[in-house]
């Protein structure tokens, strides 16, 4: 089994893939493969909301969205990871998650997911109420911790310092890969996710 880890950072080496690494590290105690996808800083279109990507993916094709779908049909489990610039995830960040579930909500559903917000000081546990949506509307379950997913630090580096916010990385690794083996175990069992309701789309304004 794999998770794939999005580091939603412009730094590659800074804080947020400190977090990450730390939940890989526990993952692979956990007999758990784990990769890192670095967002790194080149430009990130948005969602256009053109309706396309629902026959062939996205339309752009001059970032990394395309790519990163393509590991995530393959992954298990997933881990999110923001820096919070301004008690949010970064622009970037969703921009580019947007895009890949809008159009290729398939290769996420019914994986185990989480978010990790990496931050000086405030804005971590609003940051996670965003990534968590992501989530709750492509049927994965969301990992659980024992605190907020939350590292604090300013310089790369300093979340090295922050004994609570790793532990809680930790223990947040060791449910998710909880969550993984009981869903391939079900499935071994020949107990599949539900398929959906579909066909009903109401609009508010008529």
């Amino acid at each position: 089994m794999k998770v794939l880890m999005l580091n939603g950072s412009a730094r590659p080496d800074g804080n947020t893939n400190l977090a990450l690494t730390e939940a890989g590290t526990q993952l692979e105690r956990e007999n758990i493969e784990y990769e890192i996808f670095q967002l790194g800083g080149d430009p990130v279109r948005d969602c256009i909301g053109c309706g396309r990507c629902a026959g062939s993916g996205c339309v752009f094709r001059d970032d990394r969205v395309h790519e990163f779908v393509e590991l995530a049909e393959t992954a298990d489990g997933f881990i999110f990871g923001t820096p919070v610039y301004y008690a949010h995830p970064s622009g970037r960040v969703l921009s580019f998650l947007d895009r890949a579930f809008y159009g290729s909500k398939d290769a996420f559903a019914c994986k185990p997911g989480a978010g990790i917000a990496v931050a000086r000081r405030a804005g971590t546990t609003a940051s996670l109420d965003v990534l968590n949506k992501y989530f709750g509307v492509s049927r994965m379950p969301a990992a659980g911790s024992t605190y907020w997913n939350v590292v604090h630090g300013w310089e790369p580096g300093e979340a090295a310092a922050d004994g609570e916010g790793l532990q809680t990385v930790r223990n947040l690794a060791r449910y998710l890969a909880w969550l993984m083996k009981c869903i391939a175990e079900g499935r071994k069992a020949g107990i599949d996710p539900p398929d959906p309701e579909t066909g009903s789309r109401t609009n508010f304004i008529r």
